[in-house]
């Protein structure tokens, strides 16, 4: 199911960068920004423009023009232009990135809590994984783990091993909690 999902995703991938790479470079990739304090009477402003680099001044991009033509060139030196390139191309490969990934965590998340469960009773069957404690009332999963595991041979060697001492582990702290809980009862 993985591999599907990574060749879904790679094949997502490559057909964006054939579409994308077919097309010429947007008017809208390249701007002239001019941003103009406030001068005299007239508010502060920005202006945008598609031009070319060369023409990226505030005579070319700011239109209209809020001064009269003799503050035009006082107007002008104050405005601070600047010009802008980006590669829409590499937004878009980066979003479709970041979607494909996302996709494929939520099919994961989707196996994990739905398949996966379904899995799990078919191999190992539902009544040997819950095993009920009277003396402490609730659940445990996996209680008996470690013989069904023992038994199946698809498991490695080192992997029953740290099964095992989980197992261990798992008692240890459960007669520790009798143990503390039975004390308790006890002093009080």
């Amino acid at each position: 199911m993985a591999a599907r999902g990574a060749r879904l995703c790679s094949l997502l991938l490559l057909a964006a960068l054939a579409g994308l790479g077919a097309e010429a470079k947007n008017s809208e990739d390249v701007r002239c920004k001019c941003i103009c304090p406030p001068y005299k009477d007239h508010s502060g402003h920005i202006y945008n423009k598609n031009v070319s680099q060369k023409d990226c001044d505030c005579l070319h991009v700011v239109e209209p023009m809020p001064v009269p033509g003799p503050d035009v060139e006082a107007y002008c030196l104050r405005c601070e232009c600047k010009y802008e390139e980006r590669s829409s191309v590499t937004i878009k490969v980066t979003i479709i990135i970041y979607l494909s990934i996302l996709g494929l965590l939520l099919l994961y998340m989707v196996y994990l809590t739905l398949v996966e469960p379904i899995l799990k009773r078919r191999l190992f069957g539902h009544s040997q994984l819950i095993q009920s404690d009277e003396d402490i009332g609730d659940q445990q999963p996996f209680a008996n783990a470690h013989d069904v595991l023992a038994r199946s041979r698809s498991r490695a060697n080192v992997l029953n091993k740290v099964e095992y001492a989980q197992q261990r582990w798992k008692l240890q702290v459960q007669e520790q909690r009798k143990s503390v809980f039975d004390r308790h009862v006890v002093l009080s």
